[in-house]
C-alpha cells in the first residue's frame, strides 16, 4: 500500500474508535524519519487528551490493522496534536479564530517567511491574520504550515 491509503486507512479503521472514546482526529501520517517508518495518529477532545486516552486508542488500533498494510516494519504512534498545533482543516480555522498563530510561507515576502498574529480566520484559499491592527492575507498555498503560537 502506499502511504496515502495507509493514512486513508487508519482514519477510517480509527473512526469508531475514537467516537467511542469521546474523542476527535485531527490529523494521520505515515512517514519515514531516519531509518524508522512512523503511523502517526493525532487525537484531541475538548480539554486535551490523557496519555491513558492515547494508549486506549492505540491498543484498539493496533488490533483493526492488518499485516499486511506495509511489508516494511513500522512504529505506531497515538498523540496530541500539542499545544502548537498545526492547523490543517477548515473547522480548525474556525475553531482557532482569535487565537494567536504563527504562519509559515514557502517562500518569502520582501524578505520574511514568518508572520505572527491574531487568526482572523480562513476565508476561501486566504488565510487572514491581523497583526497590530493590519490585515494580512496568505494564499493557502503559499503556506508551508499555520500553527497555534505558543507564549510563556
Amino acid at each position: 500500500m502506499q502511504a496515502k491509503e495507509i493514512v486513508k486507512l487508519t482514519e477510517e479503521l480509527s473512526e469508531d474508535i475514537l467516537r467511542e472514546n469521546g474523542l476527535e482526529f485531527v490529523d494521520c501520517e505515515f512517514v519515514k524519519e531516519g531509518p524508522n517508518l512512523y503511523l502517526r495518529l493525532y487525537i484531541d477532545k475538548d480539554g486535551g487528551v490523557s496519555i491513558d486516552e492515547c494508549e486506549i486508542v492505540s491498543r484498539a488500533l493496533d488490533a483493526k490493522l492488518s499485516d499486511d498494510i506495509t511489508d516494511k516494519p513500522y512504529i505506531l504512534e497515538v498523540s496530541s496534536p500539542g499545544i502548537d498545533r498545526v492547523l490543517k482543516r477548515e473547522h480548525e480555522y474556525v475553531k482557532y479564530s482569535g487565537r494567536e498563530v504563527e504562519v509559515k510561507l514557502f517562500k518569502a515576502i520582501d524578505g520574511t517567511k514568518q508572520f505572527n498574529g491574531i487568526l482572523k480566520g480562513l476565508y476561501g484559499d486566504k488565510i487572514i491574520i491581523d497583526t497590530d491592527g493590519k490585515e494580512l492575507s496568505f494564499e493557502k498555498k503559499e503556506v508551508a504550515s499555520t500553527r497555534l503560537a505558543v507564549k510563556f
